[in-house]
């Protein structure tokens, strides 16, 4: 298994590349997980899945749906692990505010972006995003393709 890559906040356990193809990403913000002791146990083997969840804002409260963490078939016997359970999000009030007021007054989206580890706490970076146009798409693949052939120039000097 590979070793999971440091970061500035710690070591990170599963990142979603897809969102930042499918979305602008404005602002991001670091939430705590609720989570149960297989989670933990888990995450902690790199056993998570980030690519088609989303956040729900529902009743005050900030929810991750759609990801999917493996459970570890030494876990615990007495418990049945739900893999794609839908778990709490910790965030501040003012953060939950802000965020409400975005995603229902300005047609936001939150998705997760990354999940890692700081100071022995799973943390969630989650983006407020808006959705890119298939043209969008193509502008960023062209701006990328003409920086990968600019590098590739001034490495062959």
């Amino acid at each position: 298994m590979p070793k999971p890559k440091k970061t500035a906040a710690g070591s990170q356990i599963a990142q979603n590349r897809r969102a930042r193809h499918d979305y602008f990403i404005e602002q991001k913000y670091e939430a705590g997980l609720a989570l149960q002791g297989w989670e933990v146990k888990s995450l902690r083997a790199g056993r998570a899945q980030l690519k088609e969840g989303y956040v729900r804002l529902e009743g005050g409260e900030a929810w991750l749906v759609g990801t999917h963490f493996s459970p570890l078939t030494s876990a615990s016997t007495h418990v049945r692990p739900d893999p794609s359970r839908a778990r709490k999000l910790l965030l501040h009030r003012e953060e939950l505010g802000k965020l409400f007021g975005a995603v229902e007054r300005r047609g936001y989206t939150l998705v997760p972006l990354s999940l890692y580890w700081k100071h022995g706490r799973a943390k969630l970076e989650i983006g407020l995003a808006r959705g890119k146009q298939l043209h969008d798409k193509r502008a960023d693949l062209k701006a990328r393709e003409s920086a990968r052939e600019v590098e590739r120039a001034m490495k062959a000097r």
